[in-house]
């Protein structure tokens, strides 16, 4: 199985993330995994890391100061030659929201809150 440098959970909601980093904490790809309540202290993470660490993130959309799609296109600009994967983990079942996630390259799912470790497993197939 895959291992990752890093999983970040990036989402407003604490109690979200850690149930997330329970769950993710019994797969075993990361031996850190770090919580942000805000894009922003994710992004800033991001860029003391060495460029060839691999992280996953797990990104909500909805939430204040930087939502999901503005976090994706910092991301974008900020750091273009970066090889880390991006999932949307939300709430939202909004069909646009997932035709939206698909136009990103860098996005490699789209996953429905709650995260379980179905969900997870199945994303995981995908590298």
């Amino acid at each position: 199985m895959i291992q990752f440098d890093a999983i970040f959970l990036v989402d407003d909601d604490p109690i979200n993330n850690l149930i997330n980093k329970r769950l993710l904490g019994k797969v075993g790809i990361s031996d850190k995994i770090i919580e942000f309540l805000e894009g922003e202290e994710a992004l800033t993470q991001i860029e003391i890391l060495p460029s060839d660490h691999q992280v996953l993130i797990f990104l909500d959309i909805n939430m204040p100061v930087l939502n999901g799609w503005e976090f994706l296109e910092k991301y974008l600009e900020t750091f273009p030659n970066r090889q880390d994967k991006i999932v949307i983990l939300s709430s939202s079942i909004d069909f646009q929201d997932r035709q939206k996630a698909r136009e990103y390259q860098l996005v490699s799912g789209f996953l429905e809150k709650p995260l379980t470790l179905d969900k997870i497993y199945s994303q995981l197939e995908k590298y």
